[in-house]
Formats: C-alpha cells, structure tokens, sequence
C-alpha cells in the first residue's frame, strides 16, 4: 500500500481488502449518455466513477465494479434501469441522474430498497428538503445553492431586474423560484419569465420576451445543451452587450461550446473548477487523459469522483454495502475529504456541505488555453452557499446519528 496515496484519500493505514472480499461492491452511474445533458454529466461521470474506483481499489484490493445506464431523460426509463439493477444485477448504490423526476424517483425507490443513492447531477433541492431519505445524499450543487449564490451576487453587481428563461420541468420550475427568491430579498424584481421544452432547438419567441420586458438580466432556468442553444441564440439576437446573462449551470462544457468570443462577462456559480489549486488540476490531467474526447471534469463530474470515494470510505466502515441506510449513516458520520472537493461533511439531511466559488468568463485575450475559461471572482462558505437546514424541512434535520 503506498501511504501518499492513502494520506491523499483520506484513508485510515490500517484497511484492508477482507472486509469486502466476500461480495463485490456493485456502482451504477445513471445519466443521459446520448441527450441534452450527454457531454455534461454522461461518458464523464463513468470516467469519473472508475478512477475513484481504481483509486480505492489500490487500497482495498479489486472489489468494486461499476455498470452504467443511460435514462434517456424518460423517468420511465430510468426508474425501470433502477429497479432492474437493484432487483436483479445487484447494484448497491446509484450515483449521478441528471434529471430531477428521475432524481426523487430513484431516491424513493432507493430507500424502498434499501439501497444508496448519490445525486451528483440531480439538481432538485426537494432531494434534501421533502424529499429528503437516510438512503439519499446530495452532492455537488442544487437548486437552492445556486440560485440563490448567482442570483443575490448578481443584484449586488447591479443587475436588478429579471427575466427567467425556464426548462419546463420540475428542474427548471426549482431553479427559477430560488433565483427569484434571492433576487428579490436583494431588492431586485422580476418582470417575466418564459419556459421552454427540454431539448429545445428555437428559443427566438423566448429571447424576444426577454428582449421587449425591459430586463437588464436573462436568467437561464436550464441547463446542458439547452444553455448552450440558449446563449449562442442570444449571441445572434444582440441581447449580450444589452443584459447581463446569468446561468447557475453554466459550466465550461458550455464556454467551450460557444467560445470565449461570444460569452463575455458571463457569471456562473460552482463547487469545483478544474484550475482551483495543484490537486484539482493534477486531477483534471488524469480524468482528460481517461475521457474519450479528452474533456477536463466538470463539477458533477468531479462530484461523482468525490461521492464515490466517501461511499467506498463508508462501505469499508460498515463491513459492506448491504444495508444502503446504514453506509448512508456512516458517511455522515465520517468528515468528507478528497483532492478534488477537498473537506466537508455530509449533513443530516444528506447535504454534503462544501464552498462554491462565483465565477465569470475571462477575456479572450486573458486565457491562456482552450479551457481556461473563468476567474474566481468571490468564494461563498459552505455554511452561506447552501439552504439552512431547518429550512427545507426535512424530517431528520437535528436528528441525531441520521
């Protein structure tokens, strides 16, 4: 065992591969692979899962593997994918599902199961809030956090009157009434909104709205490939040197698909970014040299990586991954600690607690490479950047050992 290794996981000298020998441990990353949200979250994510896997494996020898479904955006479809791994594949924890439907869905039939779930690229705070299960954990954003950071950061920098641009799902619905509620209690108003269908290819009705409602902010309520659509379409309309454009999931998969060019002065919210510091960029050069296309990790992304490594520490804890409630327990009650999204915990609600940086697009003459891409204008504390936990109500906030 090399003790660098074991230092930099996090993980206790004194593991070994025993405990878990007897059954495989069995990870299932459920995403859309071939849709909207493919290049966000898709092949990544199991690039991601695998390297934490591999990680890990070097400690506790191979007993982890991981399988992979595409839920096509139909919660039909990843419920059945779901039911079927869990039912008869023997899968012990699902990770990432983009898609807040398919998200709270999962999260019910994991706790019907007794099985773990991890949202990465769920968005939907219900899954900590109503939602909430000791089957369940949150990991690297959702809605309220990112509303919330992007949309009173923004009325601060003088955008103050705002027109929502909405997925026309739960997602969308989420993301745009915490944004509204931030903007608001900053003391800015909102004076439309219009909402879209997922996978939309004309959003010209959309921007026009927008454009005639007099707001001085667009407020993107979406994400994945519809953002993109979203901004290069704007770009076209001339809307960019007349509003500020805010979008709490705009990442750098979407800079990289329009350009720095046409993304000026663009303002993002996120938990992680490739270039922070040495770990996260020695991390970005394994994961791009692993992916298919060679794509540096996006935040859920590296959330899946974390995730995974803090289930595994978990399952070790327990003895194994049986009983999804009690692994669930365990990483609550073990602090988070990885290279990638560095330390934090898991809170009673299943909210793992971490900063978020406010980010805005560099210039074309500021960036150095293709994805340098953003500069960090303000870190948010993790105790400021997420709900507070009596207020989603969740049923076992304050509740001790859940």
């Amino acid at each position: 065992m090399n003790p660098l290794l074991l230092a930099a996981l996090g993980l206790p000298l004194l593991w070994s591969g025993t405990a878990l020998a007897q059954k495989p441990v069995k990870i299932g990353v459920l995403n859309d692979m071939s849709g909207v949200y493919s290049d966000y979250q898709g092949v990544g994510s199991v690039v991601a899962a695998q390297m934490a896997i591999d990680d890990f494996g070097k400690v506790l020898g191979e007993t982890v593997e991981l399988t992979k479904g595409d839920h096509q955006n139909k919660p039909d479809t990843g419920l059945s994918i779901a039911r079927l791994w869990y039912d008869t594949a023997g899968v012990d924890m699902i990770i990432d599902v983009p898609n807040s439907p398919i998200a709270l869905a999962i999260a019910d039939l994991s706790r019907q199961k007794n099985k773990v779930f991890i949202g990465s690229g769920a968005g939907t705070d219900a899954l900590t809030g109503a939602r909430c299960s000791p089957n369940t954990v949150h990991w690297s954003y959702d809605t309220w956090q990112v509303g919330h950071a992007l949309g009173s950061a923004t009325v601060k920098r003088g955008g103050d009157k705002w027109y929502f641009l909405t997925a026309d799902y739960g997602f969308g619905y989420d993301l745009e009434a915490n944004s509204a509620d931030a903007v608001r209690k900053a003391g800015g108003t909102v004076v439309g909104s219009s909402r879209h269908p997922l996978g939309a290819d004309d959003f010209s009705s959309f921007l026009l709205s927008a454009q005639n409602s007099g707001a001085n902010v667009l407020g993107l309520a979406n994400a994945g490939g519809d953002t993109v659509n979203t901004l290069k379409q704007a770009k076209e309309f001339g809307l960019t040197p007349k509003m500020v454009i805010a979008g709490p999931l705009i990442n750098i998969n979407t800079i990289d698909a329009l350009g720095l060019a046409a993304t000026q002065g663009v303002t993002a919210v996120m938990p992680y970014y490739w270039d922070l510091n040495d770990d996260t960029r020695a991390f970005s050069k394994r994961f791009s040299e692993r992916h298919p296309r060679h794509l540096v990790p996006n935040e859920m992304q590296a959330g899946v990586y974390s995730a995974t490594l803090h289930y595994l520490k978990a399952v070790a804890k327990v003895g194994n991954a049986t009983d999804g409630a009690a692994v669930v327990a365990a990483m609550k009650a073990m602090p988070t600690d990885d290279p990638v999204y560095g330390q934090g915990s898991v809170r009673a609600d299943g909210r793992e607690m971490h900063p978020v940086y406010l980010m805005q697009t560099k210039t074309v003459a500021e960036s150095k490479s293709r994805w340098d891409m953003f500069k960090v204008i303000a870190t948010v504390p993790a105790e400021q950047a997420f709900r507070p936990l009596a207020d989603g109500k969740c049923v076992m906030a304050g509740m001790p050992g859940q």
